[in-house]
């Protein structure tokens, strides 16, 4: 019998973490009731990434290892898009350079479209084959708010299909129901949020409990058969009071991971999941739930294919890379709550030629360079004629993916007195272990920390922001490879 259910995992989430204690240092004189919520961290996006890019790197981690030709579908959800009117899922879509031949979908306006988007993806795949579902998250919040505290971006990754898969579908229940926990109008900057308690008695533990019993209650499972429970819940204790209500063991609660990196909104619960994964043996059950105008319930069961799946990054390991931030005036900055003076510098003129973005979108998005068929030398970006000057031969380039090839420094300064919304510009030459060269900026690096012959990865980012036009211009950039899987 052909089993549905999750193929493989990744899970991205930025380096920074913002020390909550500096947020509290800053705001407390106005509002000292956020004492409460100053413990730990949150993981916090740099300035050139947002939902578009942590799906990129989340889905790059699923995807090790992985023929992305059989993919047919891209689902990607977040409430967070960079763009209201074009395809988010397809600007991921082309920097994964995946065939063109493949059903994409934005989907969005509740916490809970990352469980969504799964079911939908998992109903999918049963006929059309591998769909990848992404869900990516950098919310905004305003400053001294609780939802700055509690927050935090990142983004996860799953392969669903059916096969051989590390985990089997045993179904799910949805409940829609137009609960107002929270909203953002339409035009408005930030959420606003309604009181705690209402939310935790008539949400949390009225609707999710009615959810949970009707999925277990539809498979055939009892409470106590389940291993794992992930519920994405900031709220303290909430989450002991729905387990103990459906008569499912407390112990089976999973860590909501809001003291090290916050809660990442539509892909809280995926991580929650892949979070469990990267701990669960085979037989052991995964119940997973996600809450936002009603409520989404899943339930998958380890196999022992799950054992023999090669090593990613996932949550762990993005726990593991972590720098401490406890500049808060940096993290306003880079999420654009408050205005600073940029200089001249800032002032030139970034609109975005469509036409030469289409025409080289394999380049500028996939970063696909050349390949010369005659001898062998990569190089990007790709030309008419080959770069080895013993070959010079015309028109033999094929397209090379430079995306997963490592790199090392040859050269590199930083630029005090070119523009950045992080200065220094810290850029250089990096070459390719299998051939080629190019000119790149770096990110998520200390620049007194930069080394000539430092291993280094490309990572999709923000090249920069048309805000005129309101338009995000991509492109790769180099970053560390120490402490990557």
């Amino acid at each position: 019998m052909t089993e549905t259910g999750l193929i493989a995992f990744g899970a991205y989430l930025p380096r920074l973490r913002l020390q909550r204690k500096a947020a509290l240092d800053a705001n407390q004189w106005l509002n000292p009731g956020l004492r409460g919520l100053a413990k730990g961290e949150r993981s916090m996006a740099n300035w050139d990434e947002d939902a578009v890019t942590l799906a990129v790197e989340a889905a790059r981690d699923c995807l090790g290892g992985i023929d992305r030709a059989a993919l047919r579908g891209l689902y990607l959800a977040s409430t967070s898009f960079p763009f209201d009117d074009r395809q988010n899922a397809g600007i991921a879509a082309e920097a994964l350079n995946l065939r063109s031949e493949l059903a994409v979908l934005d989907i969005g306006a509740a916490q809970r479209a990352g469980t969504s988007g799964l079911i939908a993806a998992l109903q999918a795949s049963t006929s059309a084959g591998p769909i990848l579902m992404l869900a990516a998250e950098k919310r905004r919040a305003k400053a001294g708010s609780p939802q700055e505290m509690t927050y935090g971006d990142g983004a996860a990754a799953l392969l669903v299909g059916t096969g051989p898969v590390v985990a089997r579908f045993l179904g799910a229940h949805s409940e829609a129901v137009d609960f107002v926990d929270h909203y953002r109008g339409h035009g408005s900057e930030f959420d606003y949020a309604w009181e705690e308690r209402w939310i935790r008695d008539e949400g949390y533990l009225k609707l999710v409990p009615r959810a949970l019993e009707a999925l277990l209650a539809k498979s055939g499972i009892d409470p106590q058969g389940v291993t794992h429970l992930c519920l994405p819940m900031a709220m303290p204790r909430v989450g002991a009071g729905i387990a103990k209500s459906v008569g499912i063991s407390e112990s089976s609660l999973r860590d909501n991971l809001q003291a090290t990196c916050g809660e990442v909104g539509v892909a809280h619960p995926l991580l929650l999941l892949i979070h469990a994964l990267e701990q669960a043996k085979s037989g052991e059950r995964i119940l997973v739930v996600g809450f936002g105008q009603g409520v989404d319930a899943l339930l998958f069961e380890v196999t022992p294919v799950l054992a023999a799946l090669s090593r990613r990054r996932g949550v762990k390991g993005s726990l593991a890379r972590r720098k401490e931030e406890t500049n808060y005036q940096r993290y306003l900055a880079f999420n654009d709550l408050v205005a600073i003076e940029r200089g001249l510098r800032a002032e030139v003129d970034k609109q975005t030629a469509l036409t030469t973005l289409y025409r080289k979108r394999k380049m500028l998005l996939g970063l696909i360079g050349g390949r010369c068929a005659a001898c062998g030398t990569l190089q990007f970006p790709k030309s008419n004629i080959c770069v080895n000057p013993n070959c010079n031969a015309v028109g033999t380039q094929e397209d090379q993916p430079f995306a997963d090839l490592a790199g090392r420094v040859m050269s590199y300064t930083a630029d005090n007195l070119t523009y950045s919304p992080d200065p220094p510009q810290v850029y250089g030459m990096v070459q390719f272990a299998e051939g080629g060269r190019m000119m790149v900026d770096f990110t998520d690096v200390d620049a007194a920390a930069v080394e000539v012959g430092m291993s280094m990865r490309m990572v999709f980012r923000i090249k920069e922001v048309d805000a005129t036009r309101g338009f995000t211009r991509y492109f790769w950039k180099a970053t560390p490879a120490q402490g990557e899987s």
